[in-house]
């Protein structure tokens, strides 16, 4: 358990960024996954090594029927004990191994460090930002867009770990094991997933347009709701509630448009995907059988390619769909970027140096102010604002108001006055 527990240490998941976010999504994702690299090729490899098992599975069955059919069943197990031996060792103990491998470096190493290590970049830069880049958005919107654009490039990766990575390598493996059988079947299944690889080509744009349009929406229903909420006071006061009402609801039913839209993207994208899947089993158990027929090809291989075709006609599907989550993350990644990665307006000139310490203090001595009147206000005030000390006044009127004051050496506390002020100042 403790050595598990250490494989999420292998990524610093608050490394602090380097440089400024890039405004192009290849750079961004690199600005943001930058200190991580290593162990995303390691979890990919262990991936593909869990991919690989899928295709041995199939070419371990094809042997244990090939011996069966070829072998005397009295003496089956005697004469073919190191076959069952491998075979058992392969499905028992490194076919578990192998995934076992791979989803512990994404659920333990990659997943629970993407998201704070992207997060607090995205947070980092936002801080940096002028106030006039928060006073022209909703403060909902911004926090929206950091959370849906650190979870997307955590999607991303992740995803493409557990399904492109895995789902290239089985691929691979099946098309060199049929290559091996007969060059007709290979290349009968290289043509299949060349026609797979246009119907993806056709409908992903279509995804990624569509996610870029709907995470827009999404954040900025979250802004609306948010900001009304957070601003409550404001709006009971100032704002008429049917006009806030309407206007949470026109962007609520921005968002069930791009929604739908998207469901109908995938409705069409899966009618296809089936149809383009159950083409394969015909043309590789068919091609097999076919081989098997003119004594080309053995049981066992009818076996293997129909085991084969099964199981990249299953794979179609789920590939499919999430390459469609994938690039609906992207394009929310994309609409995060536009609005998080935009250079900060108050920055320091080229040959700014640090200001030296100020060594000066500020002392009210009694000083009195009574709004222009003769009568109220406040009186007898006598403070001092020592060096490196800021001052706020928190709490509404009415209510007990309080004075902080901060400096590098901490808060202490002292009551001045009667139960409507208390002094806060640091100590020397």
């Amino acid at each position: 358990m403790s050595g598990l527990l250490r494989m999420g240490g292998w990524i610093d998941a608050f490394r602090p960024a380097e440089g400024n976010p890039p405004q192009a999504l290849g750079a961004f994702f690199r600005w943001c996954l930058k200190g991580s690299w290593g162990q995303l090729w390691f979890s990919g490899l262990l991936s593909a090594m869990a991919g690989v098992t899928e295709l041995v599975s199939a070419v371990v069955l094809g042997w244990l029927i090939d011996a069966a059919v070829n072998g005397d069943s009295a003496t089956f197990f005697t004469d073919n004990a190191r076959l069952m031996i491998w075979a058992a060792a392969f499905y028992l103990i490194m076919r578990p191994l192998a995934y076992a491998a791979s989803s512990a470096s994404v659920q333990i190493t990659l997943g629970p460090n993407l998201l704070p290590l992207v997060l607090s970049r995205l947070h980092r830069w936002t801080l940096g930002q002028a106030l006039t880049f928060f006073d022209n958005d909703f403060a909902g919107r911004i926090a929206q867009k950091q959370m849906q654009a650190a979870r997307a490039v955590t999607d991303v990766v992740t995803e493409s770990i557990n399904t492109l990575f895995f789902a290239l390598a089985s691929v691979i493996a099946a098309v060199v094991y049929l290559l091996a059988v007969d060059l007709w079947i290979g290349l009968a299944l290289g043509v299949w997933l060349a026609v797979y690889l246009v119907l993806i080509r056709v409908f992903i744009p279509l995804v990624r347009e569509n996610s870029a349009a709907r995470a827009s929406s999404r954040a900025m229903v979250t802004g609306q709701v948010v900001d009304t909420i957070t601003n409550i006071k404001t709006v009971k006061l100032f704002a008429h509630a049917a006009f806030e009402d309407r206007v949470a609801l026109r962007a609520m039913e921005v968002f069930r448009d791009r929604s739908l839209e998207y469901g109908v993207i995938a409705a069409w994208f899966r009618l296809a995907l089936m149809a383009l899947a159950g083409v394969l089993p015909v043309i590789l158990i068919g091609g097999t059988l076919l081989l098997w027929q003119d004594g080309r090809a053995t049981p066992g291989a009818i076996a293997a390619a129909g085991a084969i075709s099964m199981r990249i006609a299953q794979m179609t599907g789920w590939v499919s769909f999430t390459l469609m989550t994938i690039y609906t993350s992207v394009g929310e990644v994309e609409d995060g970027m536009r609005t998080l990665s935009a250079p900060h307006a108050l920055t320091d000139a080229a040959d700014a140096i640090c200001l030296p310490r100020v060594t000066g203090e500020i002392h009210f001595d009694q000083v009195s102010f009574a709004y222009g009147r003769d009568r109220g206000g406040v009186s007898g005030i006598d403070l001092t604002i020592k060096a490196g000390e800021k001052l706020a006044i928190v709490g509404p009127r009415g209510r007990e108001n309080r004075l902080w004051s901060r400096c590098s050496c901490g808060f202490t506390t002292r009551r001045k006055g009667g139960s409507r002020s208390m002094a806060m100042t640091c100590g020397p």
